[in-house]
């Protein structure tokens, strides 16, 4: 599958519903070569998970996205781990 920015902005709007289950790649059985580029990486992750937006993690469906205007996810887990911890 060829990737290009419009393939992956149609992807990160699909809703969970609108893929097929039997389609979703488990994540959990993608390897990626440290000794390649980083580019080369990229686009061989891509070419394995075929949707980086909506995949599975074991037998869990996983639907990701993200808000342009949102926080990173450091601070994101940062807050919620301390509000877990109550302070």
């Amino acid at each position: 599958m060829e990737y290009n920015l419009r393939k992956l902005e149609e992807m990160s709007r699909m809703e969970y519903g609108e893929t097929d289950r039997a389609e979703l790649v488990n994540i959990e059985t993608i390897h990626i070569d440290p000794d390649l580029p980083p580019t080369e990486r990229l686009l061989n992750y891509l070419e394995q998970i075929k949707n980086p937006y909506c995949f599975l993690c074991g037998k869990t469906a996983v639907r990701i996205c993200f808000a342009a205007d949102g926080d990173n996810l450091q601070n994101i887990l940062k807050n919620h781990f301390i509000s877990v911890k109550g302070g």
